[in-house]
């Protein structure tokens, strides 16, 4: 009987619960698959701390091997480091992480050589394919010459790859703490960092795929509560918190307060215009505050705004050769890395901007936060589309409004705009709402909750 994949293949990877949705001999499959799609001669795997990591890692190599595959096997690794490894080694990669999901979840995010991005559209698709293929009627036969499997250590070049991206020799002493959340940057900061000029307080370095202390999900502010305790009582410059794959960073001021991952976006964006020679494109997704593209163009860019996924920013990244782009989720990309998202590039231009002069954080980067912003709202709704109609009936017409749909429905008038977009896994619509003042953002943000809920 073939496997059913609808629940694990998601848009952009594959995730789910295991061993009940996915196990090893699907995971062997999968690799099969990869093989079989992208037409590689030899692939590089990496895996994070999951307890069920370092087998389905493994199975992957071996169903890759057997079609003849060469495998670089990587180990523990952040999914940038991953990246970093199939840019730098220009092969096809694959990453076993969850990300931030619970312990019981695991999941592969694939990409082509030189870190190019593998969704629905570019591979994955084809992959479910040949997986529910050869589930029903068994896998393929091995091919005559069976591929090696190999180990290879790259987190020192990876360091030093990203050391040699921002300059961080001339910044004044910093005190950093730095919340791993028991994910893969307790594995990757120590080195990242060694031999920077910074007093570094470790939290939750400790790899556990269990995730004892909180969940690998700094978006959820419960799970930087932590972090910002320590920083004020450790009187560091800034926090920094890290999600299970270490690949999203936020970021909280000496106060412990959270700075917008759009103020993050503007500032990192003035910093690679200025490397760039003051020019360059810049990606933004639809729900990132009004403040980046301000930003890009005072610094003497060119902004883009696409909808809200890698994929797409992958994607414009690739199609206007843009320097950077940045994601209200905290994804950051870079050209200098391959148009792959990287946390800990991001994290290091934020050191190198604070070190670089002498004010608090907060001061550096009130110049970024320009704007009142509702943060993002879901709501559980019966029908999204229906809403999504009642919302655009609502403000059609409406003098000084324009509507787009992009990415579900943007309404933009003077001095707010807001954008709700429906979830592609659950029954919730999303909203994100920003305006000029608080009380303008608040009577917004209300009127559009009022036409979701019904």
């Amino acid at each position: 009987m073939a496997a059913d994949l609808s629940q694990i293949v998601k848009a952009y990877d594959v995730r789910g619960v295991v061993p009940d949705q996915w196990d090893e001999p699907l995971a062997e499959l999968f690799g099969a698959a990869f093989a079989e799609v992208t037409g590689a001669r030899a692939i590089v795997i990496g895996h994070d701390m999951r307890p069920s990591s370092p087998g389905l890692s493994r199975a992957f190599a071996r169903g890759a091997a057997l079609r003849g595959v060469d495998v670089t096997e990587i180990g523990l690794c952040s999914t940038d480091q991953l990246y970093y490894a199939s840019g730098a080694l220009d092969l096809p990669g694959a990453m076993f992480t969850a990300s931030h999901n619970p312990a019981k979840y695991n999941g592969i995010k694939m990409c082509r050589a030189g870190a190019a991005p593998v969704g629905q559209d570019t591979g994955l698709a084809e992959i479910r394919e040949l997986v529910e293929r050869w589930s029903e009627s068994g896998a393929p036969e091995p091919v005559a010459q069976r591929g090696t499997i190999t180990q290879r250590e790259t987190l020192e070049d990876y360091a030093a790859h990203l050391r040699s991206l921002v300059d961080l020799t001339s910044v004044r002493p910093l005190k950093v703490v730095v919340d791993a959340g028991n994910g893969m940057g307790g594995h990757t900061v120590p080195t990242v960092f060694e031999s920077l000029p910074l007093d570094l307080v470790p939290m939750y370095f400790e790899l556990d795929g269990t995730f004892p202390n909180h969940e690998a999900n700094p978006l959820d502010p419960a799970n930087i509560v932590d972090l910002q305790e320590r920083v004020r009582a450790e009187g560091a410059d800034l926090g920094i918190a890290f999600d299970g794959d270490a690949d999203r960073c936020f970021v909280v001021d000496e106060n412990g307060d959270p700075v917008s991952p759009s103020a993050i976006t503007a500032l990192v964006a003035a910093r690679e215009l200025a490397k760039h020679g003051g020019e360059g494109v810049v990606i933004h997704n639809l729900i990132t505050s009004w403040t980046v593209p301000e930003v890009v163009e005072e610094n003497g860019g060119t902004p883009v705004r696409t909808r809200v996924g890698h994929s797409f920013i992958k994607a414009e990244m690739a199609r206007t050769g843009a320097i950077f782009g940045g994601e209200h989720s905290a994804h950051y990309y870079f050209r200098d890395f391959w148009n792959a998202d990287t946390g800990m590039l991001a994290a290091l231009h934020v050191l190198a901007a604070l070190g670089g002069q002498d004010g608090p954080l907060s001061s550096l980067v009130a110049q970024y936060d320009r704007y009142a912003g509702s943060g993002e709202i879901n709501s559980t709704v019966d029908d999204q589309q229906a809403r999504l109609a009642a919302l655009k009936k609502a403000y059609e017409g409406r003098e000084g409004v324009t509507l787009d749909e992009l990415d579900g429905l943007t309404v933009t008038a003077g001095d707010w705009w807001f954008n709700v977009r429906p979830s592609n896994t659950e029954p919730l619509l999303r909203l994100n709402a920003e305006a000029r003042d608080e009380a303008t953002m608040a009577t917004v943000r209300d009127e559009a909750l009022a036409i979701i809920r019904g």
